[in-house]
């Protein structure tokens, strides 16, 4: 692609040297630089894409936008303007944002792209949007946390929305592989950071808004007027169907340009649904007045449900075969996924770490406990994030179970014995010596099995799918399920 045509969409832009050059890829790593390569400095939380714009020009970058605020290195504008034109623009996440697009000749436009965003449940709604349309004949892409899809080919993920860069990209590989339809969390990060400006979104969902990102975000009310940026953006003609129940569902679409839906399952909404039985092997609900068997437990999944029945609707699928697909869809990965050993003992291994997550689980859990039986609870907290949320996990957790083993989680660049100081500050000495304390992940699940009593449910929260422990900048191989398997059939 020609530059002077892909930078056109750029405003407030200051252009040093040819724009009549051919540009073959865009890339925001400078280890990816290669010829006729658009290189963009994007100023990152660890370190500073403008850092290594001298690099990027040694090692052909055909062009470079930068930012000129976060200069430190200068006159590389004169050193390298026979080889490298550059572009200075007011902000490059920005401009990331919108030549990706433009790059790839604006995929979002040729897919029904569902977005879906909130604190709790993104996952599960996106991915069972995923295999509900699929099972409906549609081709069909999926951008989540877990992984990312093109029909059923799956490409790894690191974020739960990735860059702009790569979501354009897998737009445009979905395109081309013939799908129609992509349904993508959507995170108050890449809101924030202007991964999603320019895509054109076929309808918004909003799940529901807790206490999250605050280390990112700082104030409640700056993460949920994120979330609310993304359907303040929503096209006309778009739809936009939020949670009523959560008192932040009507704020999501004040001033919202798209068409306005609701569902709830404690008030009268567009779509409503409740739960008429509860069991160990799933729950019996009423969904816009037919009865559905689900194999998912609890009040927060009976939400995640319904936001799959209404988007299904409302993007014109037929009530009767969304009721039978979705009595036959199977748990997330990670997200109550139970594994069953001997001495009757159930692990059940659940994504929860916020505070309102861990409550929904513990609850559902709870209720679903016979006389005589008991709820452990192991559970940590992430490094590097949120620390207000700790001593508040630490207290749910003591509340909502029988005994606690408060461990590690991704300590990441933090000491995990910190980490979990900060938390038992959300406890009396009285309530910590009712509990355990273990450093050591494993340790820790090893010692919730082998002292639990026959019938016991354990809760291994807070990683869920995850397939690594990240400490200190190393991931290494550290799986709940796995180590539950091998604990459970040794016994």
């Amino acid at each position: 692609m020609q530059l002077s045509k892909l930078i056109e969409i750029l405003d407030n832009k200051r252009v040093t040297g040819s724009p009549d050059r051919d540009i073959s890829g865009i890339c925001a790593d400078s280890r990816q630089v290669t010829g006729s390569c658009l290189f963009v400095a994007i100023p990152g939380t660890q370190t500073d894409g403008h850092l290594f714009i001298r690099q990027a020009a040694q090692s052909g970058a055909a062009a470079v936008v930068f930012c000129k605020g976060h200069l430190t290195d200068t006159g590389f504008e004169q050193e390298f303007a026979s080889t490298t034109t550059f572009i200075e623009v007011p902000d490059t996440q920005r401009a990331l944002g919108m030549l990706a697009g433009e790059f790839y000749g604006h995929p979002s436009s040729r897919l029904t792209l569902i977005g879906i965003t909130g604190t709790n449940g993104k996952t599960t709604t996106a991915t069972l949007l995923h295999h509900l349309f699929s099972e409906l004949g549609y081709k069909c892409g999926l951008i989540s946390t877990i992984a990312n899809y093109i029909e059923n080919r799956e490409f790894a993920t690191s974020h739960t929305t990735p860059d702009a860069l790569t979501i354009n990209s897998l737009l445009d590989t979905m395109w081309r592989s013939g799908c129609t339809h992509c349904f993508m969390e959507v995170s108050s990060h890449a809101i924030v950071q202007n991964r999603i400006l320019g895509l054109r979104f076929a309808g918004g969902v909003f799940t529901n808004l807790t206490h999250d990102h605050l280390d990112y975000h700082k104030t409640f009310s700056a993460y949920r007027d994120a979330k609310k940026n993304f359907f303040d953006t929503l096209p006309e003609g778009s739809f936009a169907l939020v949670n009523d129940d959560d008192k932040n569902g009507k704020i999501m679409i004040q001033n919202c340009r798209a068409r306005k839906y609701t569902y709830a399952c404690k008030k009268m909404a567009d779509y409503n649904a409740r739960i008429l039985e509860n069991s160990v092997d799933g729950m019996q609900l009423n969904i816009d007045g037919t009865q559905v068997w689900s194999s998912f437990l609890g009040m927060h999944n009976a939400y995640n449900l319904l936001a799959v029945y209404a988007c299904s609707r409302l993007l014109d699928a037929s009530k009767e075969e969304t009721l039978r697909i979705l009595s036959s869809l199977k748990t997330v990965s990670g997200r109550m996924e139970y594994v069953r050993g001997g001495n009757n003992i159930t692990a059940v291994v659940d994504y929860s770490h916020t505070p309102d997550a861990l409550k929904n689980v513990l609850l559902t859990l709870k209720e679903l406990l016979k006389p005589g039986q008991e709820l452990v609870c192991v559970v940590g907290c992430g490094g590097n994030r949120d620390k207000t949320k700790r001593p508040v996990m630490a207290q749910i957790a003591d509340r909502y179970s029988h005994m606690c083993v408060f461990t590690s989680d991704n300590p990441r660049f933090e000491d995990p014995d910190d980490i979990l100081d900060q938390m038992m500050e959300g406890l009396t000495p009285e309530q910590q010596n009712r509990h355990l304390r273990i450093t050591d992940r494993r340790q820790a699940i090893k010692t919730a099995v082998r002292t639990a009593r026959p019938g016991t449910i354990i809760l291994v929260a807070g990683k869920g799918h995850e397939t690594y422990q990240d400490i200190k900048g190393a991931k290494t191989h550290f799986d709940d399920k796995e180590i539950l398997h091998e604990i459970l059939k040794t016994g």
